[in-house]
């Protein structure tokens, strides 16, 4: 690659015969144990290089179907070498031929290299040896060696130049296996680890942003989720090595939103469903691209040199875009990168979808539980009533359900139950048995009259859904209230006096599961307030449930002494579980001081069937 004068002589080895081959046993020796590009790069340019005496050697690679680049050079100028990083191989000179032709090249006087190469002549009486390496299926790329003198190698020193080539073309064949297999086993760890994160979580907001900043700056300096709403793009998620650039990529959606002239990078791919691969982001590319001198700065000043843009397809419509950018200059996106991307837009928009319908289903159990659960819960001159529900960190709607009302004559029903389960199963056998419990109290409002009945319904109907349930009838004109439960948590009363009275545990199963059930009548007088709750308010997961029912029992005394409602809201502050595994529902009837007298303080306890 550079040039040589002066006329042939006679052939003779730089060193002695057996020196040189012994020196090239090494250099092959080196090639065998090189695990790295760099190392081969160093063993070709220096070390076999000095074995044979030359004083200029390179190492090319092919670049692509029409062009090689050097990857180490030794005894040129920087100027000069640089001249040669990349050049065609429709170049005269002996790189490019002995890569297009898959042949050795020898070349002996300065007066030859002129004939055959003038680019590279002018550095008077040499030999060059330009070798090619020939890979599996195809020429790799070729060596260069200058030897300062004309006189022909050895043909035995050629042949083991020959075996050095095929040997160097070997290891870089080698080392691009384990850098493919250990870049294809680092990607499907990132697919395994990013399908981890999607699937984490509903709130696809959330985990697309654990996405992306996975992916920066693994394998982008700038990453991006878009979702298609309303036929309108909308950022979801995005991240970048330099936060400022983040500030200036929003400043520009907001001052640009309709993207370039003639068609943003991003509506195009939503139009025609295909990715986008930019593999260099020239100056001719950003003048087509910007809409203003504006914009024209404002791309300059994100520095991009690659970009890539896959859809996300959910049913087969565009319904997202995922966008990889990079500012690093030895990092240019291929076909390769698009086919991995396109991985893991898969699996982002497998989340998106998955989302959407999570959030069409939520849509209706939360419709269903509106209807179920009242807006309002009213008391009368006899009975004040408070209640609070408190739905938990979950994504889904629980189970617990609750309701008060009066009856008339004296006497106010209040009820307290759970559903097993959550989500829209859950919520339709909520409104199912509000409904029907107010329907049987209409009837016959006695506890086991509607305890009964619901067992009736529950066993006819086969209901799958597991339900409690504790129901209460309180009578002011006979100063009792009657109680009966079906496998829920027993009720506690607060009387005036500051003690707390817990009543006996439900004494049979939940609904549809008894034959027959049994009552419990007490006295309720004047300023007694009764609490019916549900287990996500006393339950948690490193106690038992006695633990639980003895704090509710200590934080009792809340209800005196204050408004119902700020009271209850207390109780449920203290005794409730910050991590909101459950719905918490809590329901409670004080007798007033004043409205209906008759019989109060007559009543004991008693069972009833």
């Amino acid at each position: 690659m550079e040039p040589f004068d002066g006329a042939p002589r006679t052939p003779r080895l730089p060193r002695q015969v057996g020196q040189t081959l012994t020196e090239l046993a090494h250099v092959t020796n080196e090639l065998v144990r090189a695990t790295t590009v760099d190392a081969v790069t160093t063993v070709v340019t220096e070390h076999m290089a000095d074995a044979v005496g030359a004083t200029i050697a390179a190492l090319g690679l092919r670049h692509g179907p029409d062009e090689a680049r050097l990857i180490g050079v030794r005894g040129l100028p920087e100027a000069e070498a640089t001249a040669w990083w990349t050049f065609p191989l429709d170049t005269r000179n002996s790189m490019a031929d002995a890569i297009a032709n898959g042949k050795r090249i020898v070349v002996v006087g300065a007066a030859e290299i002129s004939r055959r190469y003038p680019a590279i002549a002018g550095r008077g009486e040499r030999t060059i040896v330009t070798v090619p390496l020939r890979g599996t299926e195809s020429t790799l790329g070729a060596i260069h060696l200058s030897i300062p003198e004309a006189a022909p190698p050895h043909p035995a020193a050629l042949e083991f130049i020959d075996v050095l080539a095929d040997t160097c073309a070997q290891a870089l064949e080698r080392i691009e296996a384990a850098a493919v297999a250990e870049k294809q086993t680092s990607r499907l760890a990132f697919l395994a680890e990013a399908s981890i994160q999607l699937a984490s979580s509903l709130d696809v907001r959330s985990t697309t942003a654990k996405m992306v900043r996975m992916t920066v700056p693994r394998y982008a300096d700038w990453c991006a989720v878009d979702v298609v709403r309303g036929g309108t793009l909308r950022r979801l998620a995005s991240a970048h090595t330099d936060p400022a650039a983040t500030e200036l990529v929003a400043a520009m959606r907001d001052r640009w939103p309709e993207g370039a002239a003639d068609g943003s990078w991003l509506d195009r791919v939503v139009e025609t469903g295909r990715p986008l691969l930019v593999p260099d982001v020239t100056d001719d590319v950003l003048d087509r691209t910007a809409r203003d001198a504006g914009h024209r700065a404002a791309l300059t000043a994100l520095d991009l040199r690659s970009v890539l843009i896959v859809p996300l397809f959910v049913r087969g419509r565009v319904a997202g875009l995922l966008t990889w950018g990079s500012s690093r200059p030895g990092r240019h996106y291929d076909e390769d990168d698009v086919r991995f991307a396109e991985h893991l837009a898969r699996r982002a928009a497998s989340a998106l979808d998955n989302a959407d319908l999570y959030g069409q289903t939520r849509a209706v159990a939360e419709q269903l539980q509106r209807a179920v659960l009242p807006e309002l819960l009213s008391g009368d001159d006899d009975f004040e009533v408070a209640w609070r529900y408190e739905p938990s960190g979950r994504t889904e709607v629980g189970g617990d359900f609750y309701d008060a009302f009066t009856i008339g004559d004296g006497r106010h029903v209040a009820f307290v139950g759970d559903v097993m389960g959550r989500g829209v199963a859950a919520s339709a056998a909520m409104a199912q048995m509000r409904a029907s419990v107010r329907a049987f109290a209409s009837v016959d409002p006695t506890p086991e009259s509607v305890l009964d009945a619901l067992d009736r319904m529950v066993t006819r109907f086969e209901n799958e859904q597991l339900v409690t349930l504790v129901y209460v009838l309180a009578d002011a004109r006979a100063g009792t209230v009657h109680v009966a439960s079906a496998g829920h948590l027993p009720p506690l009363i607060a009387h005036p006096d500051g003690s707390v009275e817990r009543l006996p545990d439900a004494d049979g199963p939940p609904l549809g599961l008894a034959d027959g059930r049994h009552g419990l009548e007490l006295p309720f007088g004047p300023g007694d307030s009764l609490l019916l709750v549900t287990d996500g308010l006393v339950e948690r997961r490193d106690e038992d449930l006695e633990t639980g029912l003895t704090r509710l029992q200590n934080a009792m005394r809340a209800l005196q002494g204050a408004t119902l409602d700020d009271a209850l809201s207390r109780l449920v502050r203290t005794v409730g579980d910050e991590s909101a595994d459950d719905d918490v529902a809590a329901l409670v009837l004080r007798r007033t001081a004043t409205g209906s007298s008759l019989g109060q303080g007559m009543a004991s306890p008693r069972m009833s069937a």
